[in-house]
């Protein structure tokens, strides 16, 4: 089993049934390092969280238990760097998965820091936590009449000289219009760049796709040229890119924390088998069946997704970033009310 399960007893007193996780991502649906890093160490010494799930509303306990892996999703690392040392001293290792973009003049991340804070809080980062342990994502690729597959590969370009030295992995998709009537939505009621008549313009087509693909491909080599051995992946793209050296991304990779993570025995006791550590009466390690990779696949995520098997304590409606893009916000207005009712000193984001 990937995940145990404990008891645990709450604030109140109360005792109850929460899920243990070995990895925990936080996380997907909300910016927990940007807004809610305090809340966040808060609950990590409480020693769990409250987690709703946000399509049927149900409430999960989740343990800090068992957690030796943190996978931090942000756009703006720089309020939770203060606290990262408590992780340290907790044993708990950590890696960031970094969003950044650069659609400052078209305005689909209302919410994010100038593009140079954002770059300085980036190298921040990497220079206290090692460019290994920052992964850097410009997602998703988003088109308009003005921003054409060359002035953002141009983009790419500019912020990447930015970073040489910082990561070793750029992570990029393409943005999914048609899928999400509700991106579609704020793309147009957001931004001037769309209309309801041509939203689907944002979406790369074929051919566009081959030129963002090929010129990533080219400014890879020209980095690689330079002595910074930058890899490319895709985030949850079912296109095969092989050709042009581009693998398919794990966002909560397991490989990766084989390699950074390797003098923790007990963490790699369970990448392997899939299980925390059993021992013998000698106290050492016993041996099970190894679980292939697949076993270790977050069958909850979309099938082109890599991932492997985490619990995200995030919450949908609750990031101000207001990314018009973002498909785990409803609307301004709907994060704005959820925001305004949030007791971020509680067990959960939103009580």
């Amino acid at each position: 089993m990937l995940i145990d399960k404990v008891t645990i007893t709450t604030d109140s007193g109360t005792q109850v049934e929460a899920v243990a996780p070995v990895i925990i991502s936080a996380s997907r649906s909300t910016d927990i390092p940007a807004f809610y890093a305090q809340w966040f160490f808060n609950r990590l010494a409480k020693g769990y969280c409250v987690w709703y799930n946000p399509f049927n509303r149900q409430k999960m306990y989740v343990s800090f238990a068992n957690c030796k892996v943190m996978v931090f999703w942000t756009k703006n690392p720089a309020p939770i760097l203060p606290y990262l040392h408590l992780l340290d001293e907790r044993g708990i290792h950590y890696y960031f998965q970094v969003t950044l973009n650069d659609y400052e003049r078209e305005g689909f991340e209302p919410g994010v820091p100038s593009l140079e804070e954002r770059i300085e809080a980036f190298r921040q980062l990497a220079e206290a936590i090692g460019h290994e342990r920052v992964i850097w994502r410009f997602d998703p690729l988003i088109l308009t009449s003005e921003l054409t597959p060359r002035r953002l590969l141009s983009r790419i370009w500019k912020v990447g000289n930015a970073l040489k030295g910082c990561t070793d992995k750029l992570v990029f998709s393409f943005v999914d219009v048609k899928a999400y009537r509700k991106v579609q939505n704020n793309l147009v009621k957001e931004t001037s760049c769309f209309s309801q008549a041509n939203v689907a313009m944002a979406e790369p087509d074929a051919m566009q796709r081959q030129e963002l693909v090929a010129g990533l491909a080219k400014l890879r080599d020209v980095w690689h040229g330079e002595g910074w051995k930058l890899t490319l992946a895709t985030c949850a793209e079912d296109a095969d890119l092989e050709a042009y050296g581009i693998e398919h991304n794990s966002c909560i990779d397991r490989e990766l924390m084989m390699r950074l993570f390797d003098d923790d025995e007990e963490l790699m006791y369970y990448l392997t088998y899939g299980q925390l550590p059993e021992r013998d009466m000698f106290g050492q390690l016993v041996p099970k069946k190894r679980k292939d990779a697949k076993s270790f696949k977050d069958k909850g995520q979309r099938g082109a997704c890599g991932c492997m098997m985490s619990k995200d304590i995030g919450m949908y409606n609750t990031c101000r970033h207001f990314c018009v893009y973002c498909y785990a916000n409803t609307s301004r207005d709907r994060v704005e009310k959820t925001v305004k009712e949030m007791m971020t000193t509680g067990e959960s984001l939103v009580e």
